[in-house]
């Protein structure tokens, strides 16, 4: 690898392989879409592969699930069933974990999130994600809080729980085994 943010051609091509199937699987997610013109869109773009890379190996299962037309940009979500396994056990960001005297977490999803070149979705992104499939039935997913409620100490997180899609409220420094967070990038 050329440096941290790349892919080796071994990987990248894996990589490709994988998200196609993904995609080809899952046309109702992004219905009217070329798969040509989405790779040629990632193999344009080897940082925005990376951070897919990092979305997939923490078991986000990315997938397209849009295209702005303005931009040109394609749209990829975490669309595994369940938030993503490498991603939770995680308090919302640093000054939360920070905050706990004991058992602090090993990292929170804004720092890692960041570091991964992604953004975590918003409460109408995450709930646009469950109009395309069945998200988050035994889990849950950290969303990005608006600034009036982390400034209270406060953060929110949302599920699927009988066919319908809750938003919670929950202090930022707590964490759960079945917590994590879902993504969203745009290439």
């Amino acid at each position: 690898m050329k440096n941290k943010r790349e892919l080796s051609p071994e990987q990248h091509q894996k990589l490709i392989r994988t998200l196609k199937t993904r995609f080809e699987q899952n046309m109702n997610r992004h219905i009217g879409l070329e798969w040509a013109k989405v790779q040629a869109k990632l193999d344009a773009n080897p940082q925005k592969l990376w951070s897919l890379n990092e979305m997939e190996r923490t078991g986000g299962e990315p997938d397209v699930i849009g295209h702005d037309i303005k931009s040109g940009e394609y749209i990829f979500y975490d669309c595994s069933a369940e938030s993503p396994k490498g991603r939770r056990s995680l308090c919302y960001d640093r000054l939360a974990m920070e905050s706990r005297k004991d058992h602090k977490p090993e990292n929170n999803t804004i720092d890692m999130a960041t570091a991964m070149g992604i953004e975590l979705l918003t409460e109408d992104q995450y709930r646009e994600l469950q109009k395309l499939g069945i998200f988050d039935t035994k889990t849950s997913s950290w969303v990005k809080t608006p600034a009036e409620i982390r400034k209270l100490g406060g953060a929110i997180f949302c599920d699927r729980r009988y066919n319908h899609v809750f938003v919670y409220h929950n202090g930022a420094e707590s964490y759960y085994g079945v917590r994590g967070f879902r993504s969203s990038l745009r290439v």
